[in-house]
Order: structure tokens, then C-alpha cells, then sequence
């Protein structure tokens, strides 16, 4: 298959987001680490968001000009409405209509120049594309192994049943690779009857995973030993060859260097800041807070006593789900959001930054030494790149089942008490953030946390797990 005379390419092809380009954008960089040319297909949302990742795509192409970056025309899309869509499947119906569109461009290259097309979860449908033009097609997973042992196992546990599995509660279901999972902490789609739309969608989509010759994933093989070995098992799926898995993280890192000629002021400030003892409060790129629970947080923050930085973000208007998650956020008001006199009683010790803070560098600054988090996959890994422990406080997606593998599996973290109803106290938030900052529990937590940190740092050198499990993968390829 392989012209030694061509320089191949790889095609990328994410969903737009910063979660999903972020992560796209470290594994270009291994593709070329080896010599690869790298594509990265984007397309246009369907709808402009004002949040933090308003721009990303322009500076990330600006920051990483040996990346290719193309745009497929935009088609137009008047059966997508976000009034009676929810957004998982409004966006994998957009990325579905794209398929002629990433056709057309695969079909533009000489096929020995293509090497292979890797989509993510939302491109699911670009399967069936690769297998017309002949390229070879593997997911990028961009959460964690003990994810993506549950989500291949579920398929199988939901065929069984007539009804959702909201009314198991905190019943604990019993997967190969991971701790014990509450049926509550899976994703909030899954817990629905299997005949609801979403839910019936979802499972097709996980489903076809089987369908690409490969899923590379963003963990290490010693985070995540368990649930690694779990998807090579041939019990994992009874009668189903599920496709080679291959480990190639932590892909972590700062991405955005063309964006940041100037230090962020949060770093200065963190600077002035005696070593691990500072928490840094941040519920990543789309989570915000209403205001009662901002006012909480202030109050808990204050009475702690301890030093921290808070990334803060203008709350929803809106209580529909499907609105939200597109909706345009208006600038920050830290006056009208927190409690009066809060930032002038807690200046010195406390600084609030307003919608977005450098996370990787706060994370691996000396002054840091705990992390309050919702648990997306992205957060957690650069947490354990960085030897932070964390609060957890998950929000949305697979972030409940992540806190599980954070508090049980690797335990370098403990739950905020509260956030599954929906308000952590003021009472909860001191507590905890005493715990982490000046507690021997946090003193533990922190060692289990900085021994992960060099086993990530082993896993990404030469001869390392996941460079090795990259080699693999190419030597696989070639093989096809």
C-alpha cells in the first residue's frame, strides 16, 4: 500500500470544539514527530458561540502553521433546529451531511498519499466514507480507557432490557476494567429507555467503533492497567473481535503559543505565591454555574481561609439543555455575580479571572496544590500530568463515570458532597479545599498524584508505553 517516494498524509477530522481540537492537535504533533504530513478537516457550527472557545480555531492554526487546517464549504442545514434537537444528535446529524464534503476532499489526494483518516465519537459516520475512498479509519477516543471499556460494554447490558436504567439509582453495575459504576454516573443519554431516540442513537454509535481498524486513546498504559486490558479481553464483548486499542497519552500540553506573547496576569499573581498553596477553581471551556451556587463558592472560599484562583464565567440564561449548550454568553460581571466586597476583602490570597485562565500552565506552576474540577477527560489528564490532586465536580457527559476512575480507581481525588443535587454548600466548599491544601488526606492524595505524574512522564519518553503503543499502531497500518 505504501510508496516509499510519497510523503503520506494524515487526515484528521474532529468535531469543532475545543475539548475534541485540543487533544486532535497533540496527536498531529506525534503524526509529525514521524513524518507525516497532517491535515486537520474542520467544519463551521451551525451556529457562532461567545464562550472561551470563540476563536480557538483561528489561534490554534495561527500557533501550529505546520498543521494544515481546512474548512469544508459550509451546506446549508434548514432541517437542524436546536428547539426540538438535542445537541448530541444535531451534531452528529451535521457531521453526517458532511460526508460528501470529506469525500470530495479525501478524493483530491492521490490515494497512496493518504495514510489513514482518524475521526472522533461526533464523526462516527466518516466510517462509511473511508470505506468508499479506501483509507484506512480508526476513532480517536478522546476520554479515557474506562470510558471506553463501559461505553463497548453497554451495548450488550441495554439489549437485555425493556427499560432505561435511570430506575437502578446508585445501583452499582459491574463492568470488566473498572471500579464499580453507579448507573447514575453514566452518561444521562444511556439512562433512558433503550427505544428513546438519543439513547438508541448513542448505542449505534458506540457500536460502530467495531467498524474501524483501530481506536487510539488518550490515557497511558499504567493510569489506566484495568481497563486496557479489559478491552483486549475476549469477555469484554462475547462473540465480537473488537479492534486493536492503543494507548498513546497523556496527550497534554499548551497549544495555543501564538496566543500568548504576553503572560497571562494569573501566572504573575501565582508567582507572589507560596509552593501547593493555591487552589485553582475551573470547570473547563462550557461549564458555568448559576449565581446561587457562585455565591456559595465565594462564601466557602472566604471562610477557608486559603489561597485560590477561580476561573468564573457568566452563568446560562436559559434552563433548556438543547438552548444552552449553544448559547452566546455575555461578558463576565464579576461585581454583579459575587457577593459585595468579595474580591476586596479576599485580594492578596484570592483572584477571580473571568472566563478563561492558561490551565496547563496554572496546573504545573510550583504554587498550585489542588485542583476543583468537573472531570472532563482533558482536565483530569493534565492534572495527573502536573501531580495536582483534585476536587471533583462533575457537570455533564462522561464526567461522573471519570470522577469514579479519579476517586477509586487512581485516588488522587475526592467528590465535592453536594454536586449531584444539583449545590455544593459553602460549608462543603471550605472543607474541602482545607482538605487539599492542609490535610494529611491532601498530603496523601498529592503522593499518589505526583507519582503519576512521572509514570506519565515515563509512558511519553522513548521506549515508553505510549510510544510504543504509536509505533504500533503505524507498524499496523503499514501492514493493512
Amino acid at each position: 500500500m505504501e510508496n516509499p517516494s510519497v510523503k503520506q498524509m494524515v487526515v484528521l477530522y474532529p468535531v469543532g470544539g475545543v475539548g475534541h481540537v485540543g487533544p486532535m492537535t497533540h496527536l498531529a504533533k506525534l503524526f509529525l514527530d514521524h513524518g507525516f504530513d497532517v491535515t486537520m478537516v474542520l467544519v463551521e457550527p451551525p451556529i457562532k458561540s461567545t464562550d472561551s472557545g470563540a476563536g480557538f480555531i483561528e489561534r490554534l492554526a495561527a500557533s501550529n502553521p505546520s498543521i494544515t487546517f481546512h474548512v469544508l464549504p459550509p451546506i446549508p442545514t434548514p432541517d437542524l433546529s436546536i428547539s426540538t434537537k438535542h445537541p448530541f444528535l444535531l451534531i452528529l446529524e451535521l457531521m453526517r451531511q458532511y460526508n460528501d464534503s470529506l469525500e470530495s476532499f479525501l478524493c483530491s489526494f492521490p490515494r497512496e498519499r493518504l495514510h489513514s483518516l482518524v475521526i472522533d465519537l461526533f464523526c462516527t459516520h466518516a466510517i462509511d466514507v473511508a470505506a468508499k475512498v479506501g483509507v484506512p479509519v480508526y476513532k480517536f477516543f478522546a476520554s479515557g480507557a474506562g470510558t471506553l471499556a463501559v461505553f463497548t460494554q453497554l451495548p450488550a447490558l441495554l439489549a437485555g432490557r425493556q427499560t432505561g436504567l435511570k430506575e437502578l439509582g446508585d445501583t452499582p453495575l459491574e463492568f470488566l476494567g473498572v471500579p464499580p459504576m453507579p448507573a447514575s454516573h453514566l452518561v444521562t443519554s444511556l439512562l433512558e429507555s433503550p427505544e428513546d431516540e438519543l439513547c438508541r442513537t448513542v448505542i449505534e454509535i458506540l457500536k460502530r467503533n467495531a467498524g474501524t481498524h483501530g481506536v487510539l486513546v488518550n490515557t497511558f498504559e499504567s493510569l489506566e492497567s484495568l481497563a486496557l486490558q479489559a478491552l483486549r479481553d475476549p469477555l469484554c464483548v462475547p462473540d465480537q473481535i473488537l479492534p486493536p486499542v492503543y494507548s498513546i497519552g497523556p496527550l497534554t500540553g499548551k497549544i495555543q503559543g501564538g496566543t500568548d506573547k504576553e503572560r497571562h496576569e494569573c501566572l504573575a499573581w501565582l508567582d507572589a505565591q507560596p509552593e501547593r498553596s493555591v487552589v485553582f477553581l475551573c470547570w473547563g471551556s462550557k461549564g458555568a454555574l448559576p449565581k446561587e451556587q457562585l455565591v456559595e463558592i465565594a462564601v466557602g472560599l472566604e471562610h477557608s481561609g486559603q489561597r485560590f484562583l477561580w476561573v468564573v464565567r457568566t452563568p446560562a440564561g436559559s434552563d433548556d439543555d438543547r438552548k444552552r449548550y449553544w448559547e452566546k454568553r455575555a461578558e463576565t460581571d464579576l461585581d454583579a455575580l459575587l457577593p459585595e466586597g468579595f474580591l476586596e476583602r479576599t485580594k492578596g490570597r484570592g483572584l477571580v479571572v473571568k472566563s478563561w485562565a492558561p490551565q496547563v500552565e496554572v496546573l504545573g506552576h510550583p504554587a498550585t496544590g489542588g485542583f476543583v474540577t468537573h472531570c472532563g477527560w482533558n482536565s483530569t489528564l493534565e492534572a495527573v500530568a502536573a501531580g495536582v490532586p483534585m476536587l471533583c465536580w462533575p457537570l455533564a457527559a462522561e464526567q461522573k463515570m471519570n470522577k469514579v476512575f479519579v476517586t477509586d480507581g487512581m485516588r488522587i481525588g475526592v467528590e465535592m458532597d453536594g454536586y449531584k443535587a444539583g449545590f455544593v454548600k459553602a460549608e462543603e466548599m471550605e472543607a474541602k479545599v482545607r482538605l487539599v491544601l492542609e490535610c494529611e488526606v491532601g498530603r496523601e492524595l498529592r503522593k499518589r498524584a505526583v507519582e503519576l505524574k512521572k509514570q506519565a512522564e515515563a509512558a511519553m519518553e522513548d521506549g515508553g508505553s505510549s510510544r510504543e503503543a504509536f509505533v504500533r499502531f503505524l507498524s499496523d497500518v503499514k501492514n493493512l
